[in-house]
């Protein structure tokens, strides 16, 4: 045990005693303590176990660069598995447990492991574990991998909220260049956003300190903050943006104290990433006992906690930024030695500490715990080993967003390259390591070409001699430390072929632990670089994907759970449907009236026979109304619709269906021309939201977008559709304002008028084969249209018709229903839609698959009506006819729809049968469960098949 809490100092609050526990044993912390900061402060070095060999690991970092403090948390009755210590708050009652060690990190009975190391290299398992077959060894396997242990109680509230924001400038970082950029951006006027995964402002600035302006740096910060907030803009702390997504969609996890936590999906005009850089670990034999840690955390558990990682401690390095760690630590009252691999530089030079020139540790002493450190001939006795080997820009957004990089042989770092007119990187992401740098960086960025704040003395400039992995070196020098990847690791995979890094990646591991590779990945880089001969840019980087950091599975899915998993659209008219006792059911993602009275199966007969023979009114107000609009509105619509669009008149609607690539029928409905370059596509209830992203995608992949506009007007228009052969009488004698001419519309037209002044659309279009009037008004004016039509109702004979009773309606007339007439091998023909594949030459989405020979078989199953006599029971929805085969029975399509018509006062039935046009007068036998039936095959249309009643 080395680490041990200063008597004062830090911002932890020493007043306020917190208890917890690790692995079983009692400890205490401070309010203001990370998990990690208060288990170094009780002197605990092993914090976990390496996933392969079980290997004794100690804390390596201070945030979320660190890839060994992994632990399980119980608190308040719930345990939630591997959570971040050196990011987690230290809540008071917390039992803290490690990962993947049992039955305690200190004492891990699968520590032994390590022993056969040798037997268990990089890939080992693709080579071992391959006779007699490989699901014999799986259970055992699986049941030794994995970190954390889920908690089958711990069920986390669905209470996320997501947060949808705008901002001229979104800037993800508040250190020194973050700060200064949006200071600037805000002083010039613009909106901005700033975000922080810290809780408070400064970056590295809380723990390596400065004088910006010639005032302590928080002033300067506070000034900072202040200004972007008058500017009307917001700062976010605790903030960290994980992804960039298509068209610069930011999305960040938001960890609130006081609430839950948030997503927040962030839409700037700019992006500026000013995240700062990760500091690398050196590499050499054992070097990742525990003690040996990142020389910048040791600072920050210093700075912000009052930490000190060790009594004797070695500080070794290859660039200047560790000299700073060197001389607090010291004036702490450590002791402190210094190692450097260079001969000279400015900081060396300023070291008040004795400094051993060209050196660095060549290997780690002592079994479980750092003894020593071993430099050449140079024995050092040393609790604690603090490392810094160069600094990795933090461009994990930059590479998102598809930014490209460049090596820099100066920095030893991969650096942003070429510009992105979204998105700008600042600071020391960008390479402008130093405070002075960073500040006159991240000034310019923000778009202040005047000087940048002016920095005090004593901010040197950075020097760096690169130190990259030996493979000749002697003993096992680690570079994944969660994964257990050594230098030797990657000279296997370079011997075996696998040399391109995203094959490295995969054969050993390298860079997929919890960490993602922030410590790990240019290490290994280099060593693969040397190894194979190459330089590192030859050698490349791995792809960058989303998220940066572990997202938590709440924070994603929101508030999407139990009834808000999927929750139901709702009507602007519930009230009214209420109010007149309707059954409320859900269809296509709304919940709509099914029928209207207490007694349901009552009201659904006499609802259809009311729609047949006098009037119905219905609420099909989550029927479509996607607009397209433009120059090229008609050819996209061409292109998107089996049905030929562009030679619809204006005023004239036409029935279409859609397909997808490969000729399925996706969807059927209505397009409506109100003028040569507007049309409104109303698509089916359930299918809006795929309707208009399938109109987007070919919008954006086939067309110019500046020629042809997608508008998704749904939610704002009602529509209210009026039925039957008294349907135009209901409309003359309840809103005698309307214009002769929208009464006098024919079948297949549509009219703009207004209603009380409000907008009214009216279509003459029919789900139910009479005459029908679709009115659609501004939600606003729905309940007032609704009422008036209402009223009319009763004096003519009418109704108010539920869906059960329209599916009845449409069934009679054969009119199919896309996923419940048909499935996923249904193509227009089989509905007996021949037209447009017979006339129309040009190209149109589906259209190559239709003349396949799967396309033109005469086995396809075809749309037909099943009759059975009037006396019997209506079919069963899914059985199957079925043809003998072989002594057993072969189905031969399928019953779709199915139910007793009132109106003709027998049952009728809809169904996928195979060549079922080929099959018409035939009676086949049909089986559901273990009962028989037998139909004839028929014509889908059971009412009305001349269709007069159209115009009734």
């Amino acid at each position: 045990m080395s680490g041990y809490r200063l008597s004062d100092g830090g911002l932890t609050d020493r007043g306020t005693t917190l208890r917890f526990s690790f692995d079983g044993t009692a400890m205490s912390g401070h309010s203001g303590d990370t998990i990690a900061s208060a288990l170094l402060a009780n002197g605990v070095r092993i914090v976990g176990r390496s996933f392969k060999y079980h290997r004794p690991r100690g804390l390596w970092g201070a945030w979320v660069e660190d890839p060994n403090g992994i632990v399980d948390v119980a608190w308040n009755g719930r345990t939630t598995p591997n959570l971040r210590a050196t990011t987690e708050p230290l809540i008071n009652g917390q039992e803290v447990r490690s990962v993947n060690a049992a039955p305690t990190a200190a004492g891990d009975r699968w520590r032994k492991l390590d022993l056969v190391s040798r037997f268990l290299p990089a890939g080992f398992y693709y080579k071992t574990f391959m006779w007699p077959r490989w699901e014999r060894y799986e259970p055992r396997i699986r049941a030794l991998a994995g970190l954390g242990r889920l908690d089958p109680g711990h069920e986390p509230a669905a209470d996320c909220a997501q947060v949808n924001a705008r901002c001229d400038l979104l800037v993800v970082g508040a250190g020194p260049a973050g700060l200064a950029a949006a200071r600037a951006a805000a002083a010039r006027g613009e909106t901005v956003l700033l975000v922080d995964d810290q809780d408070a402002p400064g970056g590295a600035l809380r723990w390596r300190g400065g004088t910006i302006a010639g005032s302590d740096w928080r002033d300067w910060a506070e000034d900072a903050v202040s200004t972007i907030k008058a500017a009307g803009g917001r700062v976010l702390f605790r903030t960290t943006a994980y992804g960039v997504y298509d068209h610069g969609l930011v999305c960040a996890w938001r960890r609130r104290e006081a609430g839950p936590d948030q997503l927040w999906r962030i839409r700037p005009g700019r992006t500026l990433l000013a995240a700062g850089a990760i500091e690398r670990p050196l590499t050499f034999a054992d070097n990742d006992r525990p003690g040996v840690m990142s020389a910048d955390a040791a600072l920050r558990y210093l700075r912000l906690y009052a930490v000190v990682a060790g009594r004797r401690i070695a500080v070794a390095t290859n660039n200047d930024a560790a000299y700073p760690v060197a001389a607090a630590l010291a004036q702490a009252g450590a002791d402190v030695s210094v190692l450097d691999s260079r001969d000279d530089s400015l900081a060396m030079a300023e070291c008040a500490l004795a400094v051993e020139r060209n050196t660095l540790p060549s290997a780690a002493l002592g079994q479980e715990d750092l003894t020593g450190v071993l430099a050449g001939d140079l024995r050092l006795e040393a609790d604690t080993l603090l490392v810094s080997g160069g600094w990795t820009p933090t461009i994990h957004l930059w590479r998102h967003a598809g930014g490209g990089l460049r090596y820099d042989e100066r920095l030893a770092a991969f650096l942003p390259e070429g510009g992105m007119p979204a998105m700008r990187v600042a600071g020391a992401a960008n390479g402008a390591f130093g405070l002075a740098a960073a500040l006159a960086d991240g000034h310019a960025a923000g778009g202040d070409d005047g000087p940048a704040p002016p920095v005090g003395e004593g901010h040197a400039s950075y020097a760096i001699r690169p130190a990259w992995p030996d493979p000749a070196g002697s003993g096992r020098a680690w570079i994944d430390q969660q994964s257990d990847v050594t230098v030797k690791d990657v000279a296997l995979a370079a011997r075996e072929g696998f040399r391109s890094v995203e094959h490295l990646k995969r054969y050993t591991t390298l860079g997929m632990a919890t960490d993602q590779g922030k410590t790990s990945n240019m290490a290994g880089l280099a060593a693969m670089a040397s190894i194979t001969g190459r330089a590192i840019p030859e050698v490349g980087t791995t792809t960058f994907r989303p998220p940066y950091v572990p997202v938590p599975l709440p924070v994603i899915a929101g508030r999407r759970r139990g009834q808000l998993f999927n929750p139901p659209k709702r009507l602007e008219l519930e009230g009214r449907h209420r109010e007149a006792v309707a059954g409320l059911r859900e269809y296509g993602g709304w919940l709509r009236p099914s029928w209207y009275g207490a007694d349901g199966a009552a009201a659904i007969d006499a609802e259809a026979r009311a729609a047949r023979r006098a009037v119905g009114l219905l609420d099909a107000s989550p029927l479509g109304k996607i607009e397209v609009i433009g120059p090229d509105a008609a050819a996209l619509l061409d292109f998107e619709c089996y049905n030929r669009v562009s030679t619809l008149k204006v005023g004239r609607a036409r029935y279409v269906l859609m397909l997808t690539e490969a000729g399925i029928v996706y969807d059927d409905g209505v397009v409506m021309r109100l003028a040569e370059d507007r049309f409104i596509v109303s698509c089916s209830s359930a299918h809006v939201a795929g309707v208009r992203m399938r109109l987007e995608e070919w919008r954006q992949d086939r067309f110019d977008p500046a020629r042809v506009f997608i508008h998704d007007a749904t939610a704002h228009w009602a529509t209210i559709a009026a039925t039957g052969p008294k349907s135009r009488d209901l409309l003359e004698a309840t809103l005698p304002a309307l214009p002769r001419q929208a009464l006098d519309l024919a079948h297949m037209a549509v009219t703009e008028t207004a209603l009380d002044d409000a907008p009214l659309r009216i279509a003459r279009v029919s789900f139910t084969g009479e005459r029908s009037y679709e009115l659609s008004v501004p939600q606003s004016a729905a309940a007032a249209l609704w009422d008036r039509l209402t009223a009319g109702l009763a004096t003519l004979g009418g109704c108010r018709l539920g869906l059960e009773a329209l599916l009845i309606l449409r069934a009679e007339k054969g009119y199919p229903i896309i996923g419940k007439d048909t499935d996923g091998l249904t193509m227009p023909h089989d509905l007996g839609m021949t037209g447009p594949m017979k006339k129309r030459e040009d190209e149109f989405a589906g259209r190559r698959a239709l003349f396949t020979p799967q396309a033109r078989g005469a086995d396809r199953r075809q749309l037909v009506g099943l009759a059975v006599d009037e006396s019997a029971e209506p079919l069963p929805t899914g059985a199957h006819g079925y043809a003998p085969s072989g002594g057993r029975r072969r189905s031969i399509g399928y019953v779709t729809s199915s139910y007793l018509s009132p109106e003709l006062g027998r049952p009728i039935a809809l169904a996928l049968i195979e060549n079922g046009r080929e099959r018409l007068g035939e009676r086949i036998p049909l089986v559901h469960l273990d009962a028989t039936f037998e139909a004839m095959v028929t014509s889908p249309v059971a009412y009305d098949p001349a269709g007069m009643r159209l115009d009734a």
